[in-house]
């Protein structure tokens, strides 16, 4: 299963680590995605969503 949020599309982000002498490193950060049975098109599946998604109401849970 991607990381990747199947209702608004939120994934992987890249950036950099900066550390207290100024040095960069690079290093990711992840969208806390939960797979939830969801009601779509009038069927229960499971889908990767994630937390915003679930918050604002965006999905019907099954």
């Amino acid at each position: 299963m991607s990381k990747v949020c199947s209702v608004c599309g939120k994934g992987k982000v890249s950036g950099n680590q900066v550390s207290h002498s100024n040095k960069h490193n690079k290093r990711t950060w992840s969208a806390n995605i939960k797979n939830v049975k969801a009601v779509v098109d009038g069927s229960p599946k499971r889908v990767s969503v994630c937390t915003r998604c679930l918050r604002s109401g965006k999905v019907e849970r099954a």
